[in-house]
């Protein structure tokens, strides 16, 4: 009778959640089909795991072990670059084959998204599994990589359903089941649970998710805050968080960092890669149209520390070319000679709407122009042949030793995707212009 408490319908709303397998290593091995079923993690260029593959997971390896460590566990472990570009890729690819099946689908992060199938089992004539399973195999066949899904009526529930049978597994909690999947699982397991939330519902004898769901609402509103409140409605079948479309067009901030090992102290090597980070900050700020009153830019040492710097900007811009100066003199500052660095980062803040820019009597109003179309056809460049077909020429010396692990090209630069061509790969020839 207890168990009454959740939702009388099998399905009042139908919430899929697609979550990719090991996704950056499983977008290298569809590339490189040698590479499947061995032991093979990405982030050597950072010298820590950053992800790795359900063979080296048997073994021991696990995300942000030390690099040395991992090859103590598995001497016969396969060590790539992380390659961002292409992981990038296979994820458009992934949310674009999700919305064949329906419009409302949201980008969570670059390896998972949400769905809302709703209504759509006439449609395709077959049930909620079914609708997720023919999802899952259009991935598989089109992308080559594996993806687990949950199919639920809320986003926690969906969430949960998918971590129950990974990888590359199918899990469905419809209404009238929901206790049998709570039951056991631990309360910090849950989406929306965190490590202070989960003490406290221990100390509240709340131990499972199938516990707090169980919490008389009273109870639950006495000891927590909205977030909590929302989170056990959702646990009890009630969808409170809907499935948001629409793309995130507000930041506070914009960064861009790079990792990279061996850590190194090269003077020009460093500034390219602090120029790049700029360069790709101001790529997502012209896309949501903002412009940043302030730029800062860090160095991080072998030790951890950061040397930071930030400045005013005399108008607020989006464009690399405008900032080049800035970047330069911060750059002067904070680099030490004799001292080596593992990271570099640049971050745009108070960003404003660009529309809402206003240019200075002292400024050329012919210049301002020129540099808005300069970027402009960058722009269309870069959705043509690639992100930064055209950049600074302070950042090219990353063009010339490659993305990946210092002065070695990534996998993406040495391979070809299907409808490729030698040129479109690597967009335009590489012209040096004095501007």
């Amino acid at each position: 009778m207890a168990d009454r408490i959740f939702s009388l319908h099998s399905w009042p709303r139908a919430i899929l959640h697609i979550d990719g397998d090991a996704f950056f290593t499983s977008c290298e091995e569809a590339i490189h089909p040698e590479f499947r079923g061995k032991p093979l993690i990405t982030g050597g260029e950072r010298g820590i795991v950053a992800c790795a593959s359900y063979a080296a997971k048997k073994l021991g390896v696990r995300r942000g072990v030390p690099l040395h460590e991992a090859k103590k566990i598995c001497p016969g472990l396969v060590v790539l670059p992380s390659d961002y570009e292409t992981y990038s890729l296979f994820s458009r690819r992934m949310f674009q084959i999700m919305r064949r099946f329906t419009p409302q689908v949201e980008e969570y992060s670059i390896d998972e998204a949400f769905a809302d199938l709703t209504g759509l089992r006439r449609s395709f004539r077959g049930s909620y599994e079914a609708i997720a399973e023919a999802v899952r195999e259009e991935v598989r066949r089109e992308l080559g990589i594996t993806v687990t899904a949950g199919v639920s009526i809320s986003k926690v529930l969906a969430k949960i359903a998918s971590k129950h049978r990974k990888p590359d597994g199918l899990t469905a909690i419809p209404g009238r089941e929901i206790p049998r999947y709570l039951d056991g699982l631990p309360a910090g397991a849950v989406w929306g649970i965190g490590h202070a939330t989960a003490n406290l519902l221990a100390k509240l004898g709340a131990r499972t998710a199938l516990d707090f769901a169980r919490f008389p609402e009273y109870r639950v509103k006495k000891h927590f805050s909205k977030p909590g409140v929302e989170t056990w409605r959702e646990l009890r079948g009630e969808s409170v968080w809907p499935v948001v479309s629409e793309e995130k067009s507000t930041y506070a901030s914009i960064s861009k960092t790079k990792t990279f090992a061996p850590s190194t102290g090269d003077r020009e090597y460093l500034f390219a890669q602090l120029s790049r980070n700029v360069e790709s900050a101001c790529i997502k700020a012209r896309r949501y149209r903002l412009a940043p009153r302030k730029i800062a830019l860090f160095l991080k040492r072998d030790d951890f520390s950061v040397s930071a710097l930030e400045a005013r900007l005399v108008r607020p811009s989006s464009y690399p070319l405008e900032l080049a100066g800035i970047i330069r003199e911060l750059f002067e500052i904070l680099y030490r000679q004799g001292q080596r660095y593992r990271a570099t980062g640049g971050v745009l803040l108070e960003l404003m709407e660009d529309r809402n820019i206003q240019y200075s009597l002292f400024e050329s109003p012919l210049r301002v122009e020129k540099v808005e179309r300069l970027y402009a056809a960058a722009d269309r460049l870069a959705e043509k042949y690639g992100k930064h077909t055209l950049h600074l020429g302070g950042s090219h010396l990353i063009e010339r030793v490659g993305k990946g692990k210092r002065g070695e090209p990534t996998a993406r630069e040495t391979t070809r995707l299907p409808g490729e061509s030698g040129r479109r790969h690597l967009g335009l020839p590489i012209l040096h212009l004095d501007v």
